[in-house]
């Protein structure tokens, strides 16, 4: 079908989702309801068949009348240009087959939940007398959630639909097929439940019981084996789960669930402790005369196995079960008794005979034969033992075995093994393959890659990769996740293992701080997880008061979540002041006559003084030092000049101190 076509211009189809014997699966929107839908669309090379079409409209009838939250809504049933289709819910999830092929082994928790579920939903059916007749994974559905609902009523007979005409074709898969589907009889709610036994077995063990070369081999294993044992391939399962397997899959429906109610409570009271270590489930064997079973018909149950059933016409000419009457059964009881003398001669002379016999010929033919054990590795099991019982011997054990060339679940070898003869009779343990060795992965979080890396290769994996991430808490070379899970069994050698691990904390890109306030400082403090810390603040002529005038490390360096930047903050413009420097000058005494003093003038040209005249003026009779002060203005320089007698002794210009004094 076309996609983006709209049927009964209402609903979209957007793809093809999958496809049956029967019809395709397409999924659609609801244009109306605007939500997506599941479209069942008969194909095309059934359109002409009026038996097709009938039993295509049958499913919609049948589904309909089923409400449950574990059965696939049913929403409108159409036909536009020969195209008759079935709207039905739409779940978002996978089929319950590609579940178990995905997640085996499932837990037996998990597996028993599953199966609550699914007898609930066929206890549905069954009070609303539909049988399903097709009860198989790929016919249910678990969306993202664990929901179950099964689907795909196709094939269900309405027991109140007295009129569809029954034929012996065998329409269930043949892996989940009751023997009496497989013997051309007709189903009943007993063939659902040992259909429900099968997918119980399938979801705890992952695998079938019954396999073959052929659906013909098959259904004679349905007909003939009995139902294996869960623990060979899981030894955890307890007894009282397994038990519900074995009866549920009982090969006479008389030993079966009388209903699916009675083992829906089973599944769930299994896991109770007073349960957990019941004895085994065996069918009863019944000593009593030969019975002739009656076909088996939802409206015709079992009679009781107490009676003994011979069959009768009944005036209509249809063949009926009936119970002999008690009459009969006495006058059979005095003809047994006037049979004893006969029997107990002839038993008499039966052992005469045959102690001769054990004197002269018995030794000889006693003496078991010489047998040539059989090869059979590389068979399935259950054929293997089949051979090995036919060809005369006993199989004792069958023990799992690890062998990369032979396929998990056949057989690898025999004990003794093939070629060697051996006494008829001679008891053989058969030697399971599980495939590859397998390896129980660990949980990884948290330890160092290079030591994980050098243990798993120590165990044979080969491709293990690295896929790295920063992380602010786990430091660099740790696991963060692994790709499958704890727990999971794996061949070392076929699995790929991805590892992802840390590099540590992201590099962050220091930014410019210059011109920051604390304000800012505190905000890209927290927002970068570095630590800001504050050194000496300094005068700056540009940068105004509480802002950043420079930082260590520099703009633009790498840095990690906790290191540490030093700032520094501008303490606004120095404001200078006029500075007194205190200057002592040494005069000699120099007369131009002996005993006459020197005048000494100094002249003093500061912040106070103009130059313009003599700020001292002393007669000296001897050396003498003379202390000035000069006050010099911020940026300006002060001078002093000293005159002896009239002339220039010294002069000195002295600027504006750079430092402090």
């Amino acid at each position: 079908m076309i996609k983006g076509r709209r049927l009964s211009g209402r609903y979209r189809i957007i793809d093809m989702i999958g496809g049956g014997g029967m019809a395709n699966v397409y999924l659609a929107h609801d244009m109306i309801l605007d939500r997506d839908v599941a479209v069942k669309v008969l194909r095309m090379d059934f359109a002409e068949d009026e038996e097709f079409i009938r039993r295509f409209h049958r499913e919609a009838q049948s589904a309909t009348s089923l409400a449950h939250p574990n059965i696939v809504n049913i929403y409108d049933v159409g036909e536009e240009d020969s195209i008759y289709y079935i709207v039905m819910e739409y779940v978002d999830g996978q089929t319950l087959k590609q579940y178990i092929q995905q997640n085996s082994p499932i837990r037996i928790d998990d597996a028993l939940e599953i199966l609550k579920q699914l007898t609930s939903a066929i206890s549905h059916a069954h009070q609303n007398h539909i049988i399903h007749r097709d009860i198989k994974p790929h016919n249910i559905l678990i969306d993202r959630h664990g929901n179950v609902k099964i689907t795909d009523f196709g094939i269900a007979m309405a027991l109140s639909a007295t009129s569809i005409t029954q034929t012996n074709s065998v329409l269930g898969s043949v892996h989940y097929l009751s023997p009496e589907q497989a013997r051309g009889g007709m189903a009943n709610r007993k063939s659902d439940i040992y259909s429900l036994g099968i997918v119980m077995f399938e979801l705890l063990t992952g695998r079938l019981p019954f396999s073959g070369e052929s659906a013909v081999s098959i259904a004679l294993k349905h007909l003939q084996s009995e139902t294996p044992s869960l623990k060979r391939w899981n030894p955890s399962i307890p007894q009282s789960v397994e038990n519900i397997v074995l009866k549920a899959t009982a090969k006479d429906p008389f030993h079966r669930y009388d209903t699916v109610e009675e083992m829906e409570e089973d599944i769930r009271t299994a896991l109770e402790p007073e349960r957990l270590h019941e004895k085994k489930f065996i069918v009863p064997i019944d000593d009593d005369a030969t019975k002739a079973i009656p076909v088996i018909t939802d409206d015709r149950p079992y009679q009781s196995m107490d009676e003994t059933l011979v069959h009768a016409k009944d005036p209509k000419g249809d063949t009926q079960p009936v119970a002999n009457p008690l009459p009969e059964k006495k006058k059979k009881e005095k003809k047994k008794k006037k049979k004893w003398p006969i029997i107990l001669v002839s038993v008499f002379l039966f052992l005469i005979v045959t102690g001769i016999l054990a004197i002269t010929v018995f030794p000889d033919l006693m003496e078991p034969k010489d047998v040539q054990v059989p090869d059979v590795s590389g068979k399935e099991v259950e054929d293997a033992v089949a051979e090995l019982i036919a060809a005369g011997f006993t199989v004792r054990d069958t023990k799992p075995i690890s062998d990369p060339d032979v396929e998990e679940g056949l057989v690898v070898k025999t004990d003794p093994k093939a070629g060697r003869t051996v006494k008829e009779g001679t008891s053989i343990d058969i030697y399971e393959s599980s495939g590859k060795e397998k390896f129980e992965l660990a949980a990884y979080q948290g330890r160092q890659y290079d030591d994980v890396v050098r243990l798993l290769e120590s165990k044979n994996f080969k491709s293990i990769e690295k896929n790295e991430e920063t992380d602010d808490s786990e430091p660099a070379g740790t696991i963060l996740d692994q790709n499958l899970s704890e727990g999971d069994l794996v061949v070392p050698e076929d699995t790929e293992l991805i590892f992802t691990v840390s590099i540590g904390p992201a590099p962050i890109a220091l930014k410019d701080l210059r011109g920051y306030n604390e304000k800012g400082l505190q905000e890209y403090e927290e927002s970068s997880g570095l630590k800001v810390e504050y050194g000496e603040e300094e005068y700056h002529e540009e940068v105004p008061e509480g802002l950043v005038i420079k930082q260590d490390p520099a703009p633009g360096t790498n840095l990690t979540r906790g290191q540490k930047v030093t700032v520094v903050l501008s303490k606004g413009k120095k404001e200078l002041l006029p500075k007194t420097e205190n200057i002592e000058i040494s005069i000699p005494y120099e007369p131009a006559a002996e005993g006459e003093p020197n005048e000494v003038q100094i002249i003093i040209k500061d912040l106070n003084n103009t130059g313009s005249e003599p700020m001292h003026t002393e007669l000296i009779y001897e050396d003498v030092v003379i202390p000035i002060d000069l006050t010099i203005a911020p940026g300006q320089n002060a001078s002093y000049k000293v005159l002896r007698d009239g002339q220039v002794f010294e002069e000195k210009e002295i600027p504006y101190p750079d430092e402090e004094s």
